[in-house]
């Protein structure tokens, strides 16, 4: 195994930096994986091979996230844009009202998706709060609500919870409520401790910090699962992926076998606290400079609500900004 002379820094925010030992190990796994001969692309989904990765999967992220038995675990395909769309078909039976709360423009998409699913559905998805303001000459987001607004009777309410455009966080997760709660935590999963019995759907595209792209996660309340409309097709009902245990079809091997790559490499780090408090301290120490260096960069977003996956800055004008990224390219960032 030939490994790089130097791996650039990568500020992406998805596809994100993949630890380098887990691209070390699907190196060799993408020969033969485990020594069955047979390369983790050429493996049969329902074979015994990919099934003890797909197991050690949800057994580490169980473990390492604090899901319990409460909720099923699905990894499904199409990413965090294809639930906009599913999870309103899902939920929102004739006549239902669901709830969105918006704090930067992939809840907006998430929303128009849900618009277009109940326009279907004879259901109604509302916007229940936006968090959009003008600042100079645009309109933007630069904050969170204090508290997430309840709806009384509705399906649920959905937020997200990193916004990585506006580099907008709710630093302080919601508790749970009388009313379902979704949320959409592509940018932050497994960033950060988070109590998932506060929620009845969570989803993530992989591709953020769990793995390579076309994987969406999800984390489901089996209570809510029972709220599920009728007559989905099957491609698109979470009861079936449940009961298939995400093996309808044919999954993204790969995709999976690599977050369960990243899962060891959390593991062996210490665990999600750990990689909480690396990413408290990496971010603390750039939001640290920006506040130092007012004359030169210049940050909107309101302190409680700051980003610590996406840090959003700007430059003075567009030549400072190109000198500012040809010096970066230059240090390998």
């Amino acid at each position: 195994m030939q490994r790089m002379a130097k791996r650039l820094m990568n500020f992406g925010a998805g596809p994100g930096a993949l630890p380098l030992p887990a691209l070390e190990q699907a190196q060799i796994d993408l020969l033969d994986l485990d020594g069955t001969g047979v390369g983790v692309l050429e493996h049969s989904h329902r074979g015994p091979a990919f099934d003890k990765v797909l197991v050690e999967t949800d057994a580490l992220l169980r473990e390492l996230a604090g899901i319990g038995d409460t909720h099923e675990i699905l990894f499904l395909h199409g990413g965090a844009s294809t639930q906009f769309a599913e999870i309103p078909l899902a939920f929102l039976k004739e006549g239902a009202r669901a709830g969105y709360v918006l704090t930067g423009v992939w809840g907006e998409k998430a929303l128009a998706e849900a618009k277009t699913v109940a326009k279907l559905k004879r259901a109604e998805a509302e916007l229940l709060l936006s968090t959009k303001e003008r600042a100079g000459d645009k309109e933007t987001f630069l904050r969170v609500p204090e508290k997430l607004p309840t709806m009384e009777g509705a399906a649920y309410v959905h937020f997200t919870s990193n916004e990585t455009v506006h580099g907008v966080q709710f630093l302080e997760l919601p508790k749970a409520s009388a009313t379902p709660l979704v949320c959409d935590m592509s940018s932050d999963f497994l960033s950060r401790v988070v109590d998932f019995s506060n929620f009845d759907f969570v989803y993530a595209g992989a591709q953020k910090n769990a793995g390579p792209s076309g994987l969406a996660i999800v984390v489901v309340k089996k209570s809510f699962l029972e709220k599920q409309d009728v007559g989905i097709p099957k491609i698109w009902d979470y009861r079936v992926a449940a009961e298939q245990r995400s093996l309808y079809n044919t999954p993204s091997t790969f995709s999976i076998y690599f977050t369960r790559n990243v899962l060891r490499w959390i593991e062996a780090k210490g665990g999600i606290a750990a990689v909480q408090a690396e990413n408290d301290k990496k971010a603390a120490m750039i939001y640290e400079v920006l506040d130092a260096r007012k004359d030169v960069y210049t940050t909107r977003v309101a302190k409680n609500a700051r980003s610590r996956m996406n840090v959003v800055f700007e430059l003075e004008n567009e030549a400072i900004e190109k000198v500012f990224l040809e010096k970066a390219k230059a240090a390998d960032l």
